[in-house]
């Protein structure tokens, strides 16, 4: 019986920080998506404060609407954007 020890893990050896830029670079709308949405919540606790007689869960779900909406407007220009690159701006053989 033959173990073999030396097996390499390519995908184990690169850390979080460049994982992240690896992936941002295949898909570059996700970390927008996430930035966005992070903007979004960000403002909404800001404005959380100064909202008048707008009751909270009113508030909570305009915030949370805006945010999936910025999400998943993200996603769908990152998917024009694959298509684009995979079908039309691919050179023909």
């Amino acid at each position: 019986m033959s173990t073999d020890t030396d097996v390499s893990l390519s995908s184990y050896d690169e850390d979080q920080g460049s994982k992240l830029i690896r992936k941002a670079k295949e898909a570059p709308f996700v970390p927008i998506g996430m930035a966005g949405f992070a903007a979004i919540v960000a403002y909404g606790l800001y404005k959380l404060k100064s909202r008048g007689n707008t009751k909270m869960s009113l508030h909570l779900i305009h915030m949370r609407v805006a945010a999936q909406g910025f999400v998943v407007g993200a996603m769908t220009l990152g998917m024009g954007y694959s298509m684009y690159r995979e079908f039309w701006a691919k050179p023909k053989p």
